[in-house]
């Protein structure tokens, strides 16, 4: 069965986020570390900080858009209080 994952990543670099979603979590970590991807390049290293697997593609993706939101945004604070303090 294949998971798709909605993730959030800290830059060790600037202290901010950047939340996704892939098929394949350790690879998309490894691509954003090693700067793959255009929108994070610059802000390597990257830890993984949460994450959500989701049994379909179009659920990880919504989780996604709701995390960017602001009331998702909330919640991660709300979620991760421990890890910020």
């Amino acid at each position: 069965m294949m998971f798709f994952y909605t993730y959030v990543l800290r830059s060790n670099k600037d202290d901010r986020n950047y939340i996704g979603c892939t098929n394949n979590l350790r690879r998309r970590i490894e691509e954003h570390n090693r700067g793959k991807n255009f929108s994070t390049k610059n802000r390597t290293p990257f830890q993984l900080i949460y994450f959500e697997a989701c049994r379909s593609e179009e659920d990880a993706k919504q989780r996604e858009k709701y995390l960017k939101s602001t009331v998702g945004r909330r919640f991660l604070k709300k979620r991760l209080r421990r890890y910020f303090n």
